[in-house]
C-alpha cells in the first residue's frame, strides 16, 4: 500500500502555518519559508559581514540552524524575528571568529563605538525597458551600498533592518536583543552619518558638472583661434 500522498502547502499561508509543516518534515514548506525570508536574511548578514559569500555562508547556515530548531519554534515572537535573530548570531560569531584570526580587537554590535544589498523592491515599472535609466540606478545604488557598509558596525545593522527591510523599532530590537530606544538613536544616527556622506559625494559631483577642460576646451580654442586669423570677408 502506497502512503498517502502530502498536499502541498499554500505559498500564502501564514508562516506559523509553514513553520508547522516544516518542523513535520515537509520541505516544500520549509523552501517556501526560505524563498520568503531569504532576502531579509540576507540583507542582515550582509549588513554586519559586508562580505556577499561569507554572508551567503550565513544565511545558509542560520537556515539549516532554525530546521533543526523549528519544532521549538512556540510564536512568542515573529517568526521573521526569530529568524533574523539566528543570522545576527550567526554573522557575529562569524566575524569574531575572523578577527581573532586576524589578531584584531572585535567590536560587537552593541558597541557604540566607531567612526565614520542595496535593492529598493519598489520599482518604477513603467521605467524598466530604458537601459539608460536602469545604468543610472544601478550606479547610484552601488554609491548608496558603499556608503552604506562605510558605517559603523551598530549603526549599519539596525539600518539595514529599520530603512531597507522596513522591520519595527520594536522588530528590531527584539531581533538585536537591544532596547527600543537604542535602536532609535542609532537609526537617527545612522541616517545622519549616511546624509553627511551623501552630500559630500554630490558636492562634488556638482563642483565637476559639465567640466569644460579637455577636448571641448580645446575644440573651442582652436576653432576661436582658426578665425581670428582668417582672412575678413
Amino acid at each position: 500500500m502506497k502512503p498517502a500522498t502530502r498536499p502541498a502547502p499554500d505559498p500564502r499561508a501564514p508562516d506559523a502555518d509553514l513553520a508547522r509543516l516544516g518542523a513535520s518534515g515537509d520541505a516544500d514548506a520549509f523552501r517556501i519559508l526560505m524563498r520568503r525570508h531569504n532576502q531579509t536574511l540576507y540583507r542582515t548578514a550582509r549588513a554586519i559581514l559586508r562580505d556577499d559569500a561569507e554572508a551567503e555562508e550565513a544565511v545558509q547556515e542560520a537556515w539549516l540552524q532554525a530546521y533543526r530548531a523549528l519544532g521549538g519554534f512556540r510564536g512568542d515572537s515573529k517568526l521573521s524575528t526569530w529568524l533574523v535573530r539566528i543570522v545576527v548570531n550567526e554573522s557575529l560569531g562569524r566575524r569574531r571568529r575572523a578577527l581573532r584570526t586576524a589578531e584584531v580587537i572585535p567590536m560587537s554590535i552593541d558597541d557604540e563605538s566607531g567612526a565614520t544589498p542595496f535593492e529598493d523592491n519598489r520599482r518604477d515599472e513603467s521605467a524598466a525597458g530604458a537601459p539608460e535609466l536602469q545604468a543610472m540606478r544601478g550606479e547610484m545604488r552601488g554609491i548608496i551600498e558603499e556608503r552604506i557598509d562605510r558605517l559603523p558596525d551598530a549603526f549599519r545593522t539596525v539600518f539595514v533592518l529599520r530603512a531597507i527591510e522596513e522591520m519595527s523599532v520594536e522588530e528590531t530590537a527584539a531581533a538585536l536583543s537591544i532596547p527600543e530606544a537604542t535602536v532609535r538613536t542609532r537609526f537617527f544616527r545612522a541616517r545622519s552619518l549616511l546624509r553627511e556622506s551623501l552630500s559630500r559625494e554630490m558636492d562634488l559631483a556638482i563642483d565637476g558638472a559639465f567640466e569644460f577642460l579637455g577636448a571641448r576646451c580645446d575644440r573651442i580654442t582652436a576653432a576661436v583661434m582658426a578665425r581670428l586669423h582668417d582672412p575678413p570677408l
